[in-house]
């Protein structure tokens, strides 16, 4: 048997890494001060907010907790309906769903693989609380009948922005229109501190309850701004702070940010230029280039006949030592999906395009010879 050599295989998501990351944990160990809330925590914090111009960008422990934290601030409770699609990772839903809220999938646009506007309105009851458009692949969501049936019906406006950082639509940064934002640092995003996530809170009034909340229900954020005297329990929070460390970590990255995205939408295009005549042929589906132009880069997929077609190609890229996952399993007909009721047939796109969509490995420092190599090995499986 032929034992290949590591570089010969092709991974789906390789980290960046420079020479800073290192140097800044280095630091953050010679410091002493290695719990949350230390110096790199706020050097974080503060380049997030320069990046987004959120009012507020406190980093957690990963997006899910930042998303736990806003169903926290909104007081999100039993009886509440939270209207999120089902095409997305069961992190979106599970923070409101530990709230006692009741999901409500809404399905995609066959397009962009994200929330369908036009069938929020449908969706929405007395009981809807909140609205969570996910950022696909980077790609931002059509927010603006969201956001206008928000104003006139009530609701709040939460953006799963997990793999969105450095993406923007119609010019606004991907976070930064709802009430609040949610970012992942994870090992698979475009920039990392290994786990990691920040909420951006876009409305000034919830700041002060989310630095109580976060640090575990107490008023310590003020007394480390001589506020108070001592720091007391006032309210019912957790600890969603990460270590020093890691915002060391993070600080590193988004020194490289506008770097990485380069990298990202480099290899990006170079997919969908030579992916293209497939696509024109009606062999494969890409996304549409033009929507992708304030994008990070974050993902390239396509999309196969069907779910026979998918897994050989996925097999086939295997064979040639490239990794292609596939994404997602609609959460509405997962086991827990259906005990809030979900059922075949509700959601049709959802259903007829989750089987089909194969994920190519896209990640900054992907040679242009690799990226030739993986359109050559798609091209081929097709053409022969």
């Amino acid at each position: 048997m032929k034992i290949l050599e590591k570089s010969s295989i092709i991974p789906f998501n390789r980290p960046w890494q420079s020479t800073r990351e290192e140097e800044l944990v280095v630091q953050s160990l010679a410091s002493g001060k290695l719990c949350g809330d230390g110096p790199f925590t706020r050097t974080a914090r503060e380049m997030l907010e320069k990046l987004t111009g959120a009012p507020a960008a406190l980093l957690t422990t990963s997006c899910t907790s930042a998303l736990e934290l806003a169903a926290l601030l909104l007081e999100v409770g039993p009886g509440d309906e939270v209207i999120l699609p089902s095409f997305t990772f069961v992190s979106t839903a599970n923070p409101f769903c530990l709230r006692g809220a009741t999901p409500v999938f809404v399905d995609i646009n066959p397009q962009t693989m994200n929330m369908d506007p036009t069938q929020v309105a449908s969706l929405v009851t007395d009981r809807t609380r909140v609205v969570v458009p996910v950022h696909y692949a980077g790609l931002g969501c059509d927010l603006d009948p969201i956001l206008a049936l928000a104003s006139a019906r009530g609701f709040h406006v939460v953006e799963d922005a997990a793999q969105a950082v450095g993406s923007t639509r119609n010019g606004k940064v991907l976070g930064t229109e709802g009430t609040f934002g949610t970012y992942s640092f994870h090992d698979t995003k475009n920039i990392t501190c290994g786990e990691g996530g920040a909420l951006l809170i876009n409305d000034p009034a919830f700041v002060e309850r989310a630095l109580v909340l976060r640090e575990k229900g107490t008023n310590r954020s003020q007394f480390l701004r001589g506020m108070v005297d001592k720091y007391t329990w006032v309210d019912a929070g957790s600890s969603f702070l990460p270590s020093d460390l890691l915002a060391a970590l993070l600080v590193a990255q988004l020194e490289d940010l506008e770097l990485i995205t380069s990298h990202r939408r480099r290899i990006w295009n170079s997919y969908h230029d030579e992916l293209a005549d497939l696509h024109v042929q009606g062999k494969i589906f890409l996304p549409q280039k033009s929507l992708f132009d304030e994008s990070n880069g974050h993902m390239f997929w396509l999309r196969c006949a069907d779910l026979d077609e998918r897994t050989r190609l996925i097999a086939f890229l295997k064979g040639r030592d490239i990794t292609a996952p596939f994404h997602y399993v609609p959460l509405h007909l997962s086991p827990l999906g259906r005990r809030y009721g979900g059922r075949e047939g509700q959601l049709p796109h959802t259903e007829a395009l989750a089987d089909r969509l194969v994920r190519l490995p896209l990640w900054a420092g992907l040679s242009q010879d690799e990226a030739f190599r993986i359109t050559n090995s798609v091209k081929e499986f097709y053409l022969g």
